[in-house]
């Protein structure tokens, strides 16, 4: 199974767990985004990300620059409990 498949079916089991009146507002923001050009914007595979500083699990501030000069970096991105 291809990552691209594995991360349709879990979305698929996602949606299935969730309210359909909350699925559709969900759906409905995403287009949003889309047909704002959001979309458009992200950075794609392969790209090189500006240099950023954002919080850290406790809250420190953590700049990719200095992250960077120690090794690789991975970013995992959450988004809430939502």
């Amino acid at each position: 199974m291809t990552l691209q498949e594995r991360l349709s079916a879990m979305k698929k089991e996602s949606l299935a767990t969730k309210p359909p009146e909350v699925v559709a507002i969900m759906l409905q923001e995403v287009e949003k985004l889309v047909q704002a050009g959001i979309a458009g914007k992200a950075i794609e595979a392969g790209e090189v990300l500006p240099e950023f500083t954002l919080p850290d699990e406790n809250g420190d501030l953590v700049n990719s620059k200095d992250l960077l000069s120690k090794g690789p970096l991975a970013l995992s991105f959450y988004r809430g409990i939502w």
